[in-house]
């Protein structure tokens, strides 16, 4: 058929992962190592990676004491919110990720940050992540590769989110200093 117009296909999501590790991988080596090798995972047929932040170390959150390798990552998809968080489930299984103590080690966590449909909350899945703009290893990577986004629910852009957390803050008789 010449001159036919092909089919209109909906455009791909835009979603924002954040990658972190603070384990050793038998296969893969250090925390960097497996990031690295979690990056080329993401990409597959209904996933193509768009961008990715340097990777990072940044000190533990909670009671573990090893350092953790931060990244963000950038992918387009035709997949939904949930079927996007069970690829990733999926991916940090095959990397040997354990459930168990929060904030606790691990080889691998990957968290969808952000997606370009905006909100999401189901009993699985909340989009954007709930505490993404409490946490400086969350949104300086992410800032690397999408700082004009705008977080759907805070109204400011994610360049604007990691400056309010390096932002000195005066203190006052609210925040005690003893």
């Amino acid at each position: 058929m010449t001159g036919a117009t092909p089919p209109d296909r909906d455009p791909l999501a835009l979603y924002a992962i954040g990658l972190g590790s603070n384990r050793r991988h038998a296969r893969f080596g250090d925390p960097r190592q497996v990031l690295m090798a979690a990056l080329a995972a993401l990409e597959a047929d209904d996933i193509e990676p768009v961008d990715a932040s340097p990777i990072v170390a940044t000190a533990p959150l909670g009671p573990s004491r090893r350092r953790f390798a931060n990244a963000a990552v950038l992918v387009a998809s035709s997949l939904s919110p949930p079927e996007m968080l069970a690829r990733l489930k999926a991916i940090e299984a095959a990397f040997g990720r354990r459930t168990g103590q929060r904030w606790s080690a691990r080889t691998l966590d990957l968290d969808i940050l952000l997606w370009s449909g905006g909100a999401w909350s189901d009993g699985d899945l909340t989009i954007p992540h709930p505490a993404m703009t409490a946490r400086a290893f969350v949104l300086d990577p992410l800032a690397t590769v999408a700082p004009g986004w705008r977080h759907p629910i805070a109204a400011r852009s994610i360049r604007q989110l990691a400056a309010r957390l390096r932002r000195p803050r005066p203190a006052n008789s609210a925040d005690a200093l003893y």
